[in-house]
């Protein structure tokens, strides 16, 4: 029976009236130390680790300056939705505008990189507009290079558009705000600049105002939608290396000791000749024994597949995360190249297998390394009050999953966000699983059709198709070219963090937003990676594909619903899913002086702390009873308090837990 009055109080977002100033201990250490604060100094890629790196974040210069050319008018339809929010430049026309607009004359600002301009520790506090551009600056100190050496620019994240300039030479564009690029200066480095060059960038990002993904962002912030964020929100750094280097390497280790080696390098010519290139791999245990030594070529085109064996290799679980170290060497050899010259990367593994099988009763469970396994997990917004989308420090990541797992939860759900790698790599080592979500977008969204409806009528849930046209009008996802971004994102996102063994699901679409194609889609990841099960549609609109039936319930009893108009039709090929109630609770609770507005969203208000404590508890409870009738686990609403919601565990600055709150 469906709590109509809870429903209703949802539906009703409280107005902000204005913010509070709200900062983390690890945030607030920054704004301390002032402009030299070391920020986020960490190794960004710890899966790919070279000796000869900088971190290029702390202080850059910014500027905003008017965008060159029009916007466009929004749809009729998009206009109604989105009221009075501007239109926005679509794929094409915003590369067009980031890589011909003429920098700004001066640089009047300057922001602490990576943080947005929107975020407080950038120090601007400023929203970029759809009808802006945003623009970053600063001298680059060069390393020595010899005539053999690179050097590459990465960028883990810049949202949504952008050109990056050296030395005023256009370098390169990149579009999509999730993902990491990298750029090779060297051809663009003059040799009269006495080791300095000039870096820049020209960002352009709408954020709701356009269809591309964008996840929780909205430039009118308010109940389960956060401040909109632009411009490079994760670290900057280069690195030195070999002209024939290794661009990726990805290890994945199963349960039965096989380890599939992915690699790809860039090729170099050696006196008009590319050289051959082999791959030497060396992987030890903790007592520091070589379990793998090999050498494997890789082909012409500089990439390497194939298959190696350990034998009864220690397995990594939540309660053993057991990591093998590696070190991979790339050796070039051609016969005007006698030196041998050579790229070296640290690097880690692990071996562990999930799927979705029938347990002893024949009911479809998670497995782990071949046995049932309950997932207990809690959702991941991933923002913080001071950072938005980016952590104030590596410490502030590690916080989260060491509460969690001291609040008994074995899984995060990373909620419309790709993460930083380390986040990742922190996961593999303290042993927390992963359900990683693709990034959301599209037009403007109707609650009515995403929202409202399912949350009333539930039997709406498994007869809503989405390969419909006015459906897809509906969910938001009519545009081609979100479609095409969407795909190449979640696509780039999957084989980005494919070597990550905490990462055990991929969550492809949420709720309905941005939705479309979801059996597709789900046949497509699948032939990317066969190794991880796939929650196609988490919430409703089930498209009977996938490995779960996921469903979110708020307002309902919690029950263990395997309707079979859920369960008809195609199911990941096999005929039976695993049953998973993908998000519930929510119950909200404000704490004085950890607030971030004046307005407080949930699902649900308590008379004190003690009732809403008490609400959880048997919430968590009553879900893990539910194992018994055949769930398979559960993902709690949420870890933190995230602005305007009030319905963490943690508040937002992360000082309390309310579990343990007086």
């Amino acid at each position: 029976m469906l709590d109509v009055k809870r429903a209703l109080k949802a539906a009703q977002v409280p107005a902000c009236t204005h913010t509070l100033p709200l900062s983390t201990p690890w945030g607030e250490a920054i704004t301390a130390a002032g402009d030299n604060a070391p920020v986020l100094p960490e190794h960004p890629r710890p899966t790919m680790q070279r000796a000869a790196y900088a971190i290029l974040n702390g202080m850059w210069e910014c500027a905003f300056s008017p965008l060159n050319v029009p916007l466009p008018a929004r749809s009729a339809r998009d206009a109604r939705v989105a009221g009075t929010r501007p239109g926005a430049l679509n794929h094409d026309e915003a590369l067009h505008a980031v890589s011909t607009a003429t920098p700004p004359i001066t640089f009047g600002s300057r922001i602490r990189v990576p943080f947005s301009p929107e975020a407080p520790l950038s120090g601007v506090n400023r929203v970029l507009q759809p009808n802006e551009l945003l623009w970053y600056r600063r001298m680059l100190e060069l390393p020595v290079l010899s005539s053999n050496d690179r050097l590459i620019l990465h960028f883990e994240a810049v949202d949504w558009v952008c050109a990056v300039y050296v030395n005023g030479q256009l370098a390169k564009t990149h579009r999509g705000g999730y993902l990491p690029f990298d750029v090779d200066a060297t051809p663009h480095l003059c040799p009269a600049s006495e080791g300095r060059a000039e870096l820049m960038l020209c960002v352009y990002d709408p954020s709701d105002a356009g269809v591309q993904p964008r996840g929780k962002q909205s430039l009118t912030p308010g109940g389960i939608w956060y401040t909109a964020q632009s411009g490079i929100w994760q670290s900057v750094w280069y690195e030195v290396v070999p002209a024939a280097h290794l661009t990726s390497l990805s290890l994945n280790g199963a349960a039965d000791g096989s380890l599939t080696v992915d690699a790809q390098a860039a090729r170099a010519e050696v006196s008009g000749q590319a050289p051959d290139l082999h791959l030497e791999l060396t992987m030890l245990d903790h007592a520091g024994a070589a379990i793998i030594q090999a050498t494997l070529p890789l082909d012409e085109r500089g990439k390497l597949h194939t298959a190696l064996t350990v034998d009864n290799p220690h397995l990594w679980s939540p309660s053993d995360p057991y990591l093998y170290q590696v070190k991979a060497v790339l050796r070039t050899h051609a016969a005007e190249d006698s030196a041998r010259t050579r790229d070296i990367i640290e690097s880690y593994c692990a071996f562990r297998t999930v799927s979705i099988e029938r347990d002893a009763q024949s009911v479809p469970r998670f497995f782990l390394n071949g046995k049932p396994y309950f997932v207990k997990g809690i959702l991941d917004q991933g923002y913080w009050p001071d950072g938005l989308m980016t952590a104030p420090s590596d410490e502030a990541l590690v916080h989260d999953i060491t509460a969690m797992k001291a609040a008994g939860f074995n899984m995060m759900r990373k909620h419309f966000k790709i993460e930083c790698a380390r986040w990742y790599y922190h996961c593999d080592r303290l042993g927390m699983l992963v359900w990683q979500d693709a990034v959301q977008g599209g037009g403007p969204y109707s609650l009515w059709h995403i929202s409202r409806k399912p949350t009333v009528f539930k039997c709406t849930w498994g007869r809503y198709r989405d390969d419909v046209p006015h459906h897809r009008t509906a969910l938001a996802s009519t545009d081609v070219r979100y479609q095409l971004e969407w795909n190449e994102t979640c696509t780039a996102m999957v084989r980005l963090l494919a070597c990550h063994p905490s990462i055990v699901t991929w969550t492809l679409f949420n709720e309905g937003m941005g939705q479309f194609d979801a059996r597709a889609a789900a046949e497509h990841i699948h032939g990317i990676d066969p190794t991880r099960p796939i929650d196609a549609v988490s919430g409703w609109f089930d498209q009977h594909c996938g490995d779960y039936l996921s469903q979110h319930n708020y307002f309902r009893p919690l029950t263990a619903d395997r309707d079979r108009r859920f369960l008809s039709g195609y199911v990941a090929k096999r005929g039976f899913r695993a049953l998973f109630l993908s998000e519930f609770g929510g119950w909200g609770q404000p704490i004085e002086g950890h607030r971030f507005s004046d307005a407080a969203y949930g699902y649900g208000e308590f008379n004190s702390i003690d009732e809403w404590r008490e609400a959880v508890r048997s919430s968590l409870a009553a879900a893990e009873a539910l194992e018994e009738r055949g769930l398979a686990g559960y993902v709690y609403t949420q870890i933190s308090d995230v602005e305007d919601e009030v319905n963490g565990l943690l508040t937002y600055d992360r000082r309390l837990n309310k579990l343990d709150v007086k």
